[in-house]
């Protein structure tokens, strides 16, 4: 089997690994019941998303290292616990990716604006930097540049800058638009490539909308691709104000995902039950 499972074709997909599903898994099977867990339970819901067994113990291995989990071994078998740093990784990307943390009505129209120079030689320092800041919400209208109107998420954006030794090399502030320069609908259009974004939830709406299923297995495995997909779906749709997306039908297909995640979540978590034997 192949290390890395089909994606969607949308060219700005993020790309999806065991390791990455994995975190969601955890995220989504794992964390709400803070029971340790066995390996044989991870690899059969990797294994059942289609990672090789290569790739899913290398993804366990990994995560591990990172300290994301800690392990403990039981007779023959190793059970792995979250760690705290864990706890606040899902606790923090759970609001981010679940819920609205932007009130349309109340926003102020003020813009988070960051300028960070990296020097052409340093790409793994980009590519990490973008990574970031399209996390947190942010886009990209020109070179070096980058806004958000998550104004609340300045501090995120300081420690990552912070952590890649960028700080030195960069300036922020919070303002509204002004009279100079192009206009707020162009600032969102030159920013993010939501025609891309709009066209990967259809793709998702085509994939699990009308999708039914004929074992437990079966809804486990698409609980969790879909979290996963919502998730990857965050470094495309930095979630902004209805304002300023009016007519923009990504949100109402967002919505309906997370509306299908929460159907699905009683009888995957059933299935999950027994697979990890859980009390």
């Amino acid at each position: 089997m192949p290390d890395t499972a089909p994606t969607p074709p949308t060219k700005d997909w993020p790309a999806r690994s065991a390791r990455s599903t994995l975190l969601t898994a955890l995220g989504e099977l794992v964390e709400p019941y803070r029971q340790p867990v066995r390996t044989a339970a991870l690899l059969y819901v990797l294994e059942g998303l289609g990672f090789g067994a290569h790739a899913s113990r290398q993804a366990v291995a990994r995560t591990g290292s990172a300290g994301l989990i800690a392990p403990r071994r039981d007779g023959r078998e190793t059970l792995w616990s979250l760690t705290d740093k864990a706890h606040r990784l899902f606790t923090e990307g759970d609001v981010r990716v679940f819920s609205t943390d932007i009130d349309p009505a109340r926003w102020d129209g003020q813009w988070l604006v960051l300028n960070v120079a990296i020097p052409e030689s340093h790409r793994a320092t980009r590519k990490k930097l973008y990574a970031a800041l399209r996390w947190a919400g942010f886009g990209n209208p020109t070179p070096g540049t980058w806004v958000t109107p998550h104004t609340h998420r300045a501090a995120e954006a300081a420690q990552a800058i912070d952590a890649l030794g960028l700080t030195e090399n960069s300036l922020s502030f919070i303002g509204t638009t002004s009279a100079a320069g192009i206009s707020e609908e162009d600032l969102v259009r030159r920013s993010w490539d939501l025609a891309a974004a709009e066209a990967a939830y259809d793709e998702l709406l085509e994939r699990f909308d009308s999708q039914r299923f004929t074992t437990a297995d079966e809804q486990l495995f698409a609980h969790v691709e879909l979290a996963d997909s919502l998730r990857r779906m965050t470094y495309m749709d930095p979630r902004l104000p209805e304002v300023l997306l009016p007519h923009w039908r990504g949100q109402q297909a967002a919505k309906r995902l997370r509306d299908l995640r929460a159907e699905w979540t009683t009888a995957a978590h059933a299935q999950w039950h027994r697979i990890a034997g859980l009390g």
